[in-house]
């Protein structure tokens, strides 16, 4: 299990403490900031801005009947063929 630890920082004059927050992935932004001459705090904005940017989840109307089967790419009419063939074994 991933160690957890609390991120404290200075956010837009706004003192700000993150909770459980994965050691690991703090560490890798923090060495990214640092390589970017950028603080963590401006990475975790931007992060947060692009999140926000998607627009709002619409949770509930996603739906397995919307799914379109997409065509294979040329030179691969053979595909679930050729597929079956290696897992199930060549038909005899």
């Amino acid at each position: 299990m991933a160690k957890r630890v609390i991120l404290c920082y200075k956010w837009y004059e706004m003192d700000t403490t993150v909770r459980n927050l994965d050691e690991q992935a703090y560490r890798a932004l923090r060495a990214r900031a640092v390589m970017e001459g950028r603080t963590v705090g401006e990475l975790i904005s931007e992060a947060i801005r692009s999140y926000l940017g998607r627009g709002p989840l619409k949770r509930g109307t996603a739906s397995l009947r919307a799914l379109r089967p997409e065509p294979y790419p040329k030179g691969n009419k053979r595909l679930s063929s050729e597929i079956d063939a290696i897992v199930y074994g060549a038909h005899r």
